[in-house]
């Protein structure tokens, strides 16, 4: 196995977070403030290359009732930029509830407003990139 690299898109700001050789822990990256698809796609590409990921995974806010909604077009639409820019797999995966948990985990910490919003994105994309690499132990 070799790293992964999750993207957890917003529209203000997409968190980032990568795995280890082994595909076994998620680790934060940073957070990048979006100003453009086009801008977001090529700094993803030029980390992914810099870090030699073997696969992106990008996480799919799905709805609760299986509506397609306006987020998960967009993400889709990102997805299949980031396709065309990089030479690695691109992955969809159900990301559903990790901004709320990553809240929840932010709120216990007692963390104040202007700290949790800092950090809220990467650790959204650590429990989304968790998760997968959970999901893909399960399957082998």
């Amino acid at each position: 196995m070799a790293r992964v690299l999750a993207v957890d898109y917003g529209e203000k700001r997409i968190g980032l977070a990568v795995s280890d050789e082994l595909g076994i822990t998620a680790s934060p990256l940073m957070t990048l403030t979006r100003r453009s698809d086009d801008e977001t796609v090529r700094q993803i590409a030029q980390l992914a290359s810099k870090l030699r990921v073997a696969q992106i995974v990008v996480g799919l806010p799905r709805r609760t009732d299986a509506q397609e909604g306006e987020m998960e077009r967009k993400v889709k639409a990102f997805a299949e930029k980031l396709r065309q820019k990089v030479s690695v797999p691109v992955v969809l995966f159900d990301e559903r509830f990790t901004t709320r948990i990553a809240e929840q985990v932010l709120l216990e910490a007692d963390l104040s407003r202007r700290k949790r919003k800092q950090v809220r994105d990467r650790l959204s994309a650590v429990i989304l990139l968790q998760s997968f690499l959970e999901a893909q132990r399960m399957r082998e």
